[in-house]
């Protein structure tokens, strides 16, 4: 299906363009060695690299600091295409756009913005971000990683676990407690380097779905961070971190949308050649019922995802509309990566075909950046609150 067949909200020409760009990148460069890179595991150096040189790292961060000066809006469909080809490097690249580059460039000083986001808007060096620990999921914020205040800095002692990045990061914004109550004002936000003493990757996961995208744990064992290195306020990292997953949530939703149209794109051809009592499955009303509710859900979940990015590039924040928006789109998308695998049929359990990828690859968007069930308490608070 060709962008011009695909229903999408209005577009600029810059935004088309773009998604050419983009397109005719991951079918040329990527596509050929989606099973490589799930078997690595990672996305390898060179990757990283390619995807800084197009600009697609620092999406929405200005240009005196490496990054494109694009809108949210833009970014959605760079995250959207994609995933598209693939999911698993949609998640490295939307998470670096999100995570550890949006955090350092809302929050960090002019010198920590020209130090750091270069490098990573560039593809030079990779970034991770590190909030969830072993014993903190949906409450991210009962956080045992503690930053200790001592002469000359900090010293951060702990875990941060299932972080994307984790084994080969050369950047980390790490979330760590800083009073003994934590909370959301008990914790503060720190820049690690690779390379301090102290700092090393722990266990690397052996994963479902998204292989293509290195996941694993952050160790800090007396490691000293520079007091420069402190990112925002001090107290203030909770706070920060919301905000942040304020924009991931987005970036997941986008990420769900384009998983849910290449598991489309994959089912039409399909059903166009797959030929079953002498004429193609795409002539069968069960599978034309299954395309077209695909298709809708689709199309509704991309516009609530490009209405969350409006919002945000207006307000500086999504808020409910985000929720709202990885909710939807991120359930939409495994009900139809599990359409595709049953228009499939077996064939769609076996690797012969990309669809029993997407499918394992779906799960996590309804877990990651705060569960389904979590974006269901942000939408209730917001609508009880707005009906007192």
């Amino acid at each position: 299906m060709s962008i011009e067949q695909a229903p999408a909200p209005e577009q600029s020409v810059d935004e088309r363009q773009l998604r050419e760009m983009v397109r005719d990148f991951m079918e040329g460069e990527v596509a050929p060695q989606i099973r490589e890179l799930e078997e690595l595991k990672r996305l390898p150096a060179e990757l990283f690299r390619q995807f800084g040189e197009l600009g697609l790292l620092g999406v929405t961060i200005p240009e005196q600091y490496g990054g494109s000066a694009m809108s949210h809006r833009e970014l959605a469909w760079v995250v959207e295409e994609i995933a598209r080809v693939c999911p698993g490097v949609a998640l490295s690249v939307g998470a670096t756009n999100s995570l550890p580059i949006g955090h350092i460039y809302k929050f960090g000083t002019e010198e920590q913005r020209m130090k750091y986001l270069p490098a990573l808007c560039s593809g030079e060096k990779v970034g991770s971000w590190g909030l969830t620990e072993p014993n903190a999921g949906c409450d991210s914020f009962a956080t045992e990683t503690k930053a200790e205040k001592v002469n000359g800095g900090w010293l951060l002692n702990g875990r941060k676990s299932l972080i994307t990045h984790a084994s080969f990061c050369d950047t980390a914004v790490v979330m760590a407690k800083t009073t003994p109550e934590g909370g959301h004002n008990g914790v503060s936000a720190f820049i690690v380097e690779r390379g301090m003493t102290g700092f090393e990757s722990g266990k690397t996961e052996d994963k479902l779905g998204m292989c293509a995208s290195d996941t694993g744990d952050l160790v800090f064992k007396d490691c000293l961070v520079p007091e420069e290195n402190l990112l925002g306020e001090v107290h203030q990292g909770g706070k920060g971190a919301l905000a942040v997953l304020d924009g991931g949530r987005i970036g997941i939703a986008s990420l769900s949308v384009g998983l849910a149209q290449g598991a489309l794109d994959h089912s039409l051809r399909y059903a166009h050649d797959r030929k079953q009592f002498g004429k193609p499955i795409a002539q069968f009303q069960a599978i034309q019922f299954k395309l077209a509710d695909m298709q809708t859900h689709i199309h509704a979940a991309r516009l609530m995802v490009m209405n969350a990015a409006d919002v945000k590039e207006k307000e500086g924040r999504a808020g409910v509309s985000a929720a709202m928006a990885k909710l939807f789109a991120s359930e939409i998308c495994v009900k139809a990566a599990e359409e595709a695998i049953q228009i499939h049929g077996g064939y769609g359990y076996t690797k012969d075909f990309l669809v029993e990828k997407f499918w394992r690859d779906s799960k996590l968007l309804t877990i990651g950046e705060g569960t389904s069930e979590v974006q269901r308490l942000i939408i209730a608070k917001q609508i009880l609150n707005d009906t007192r």
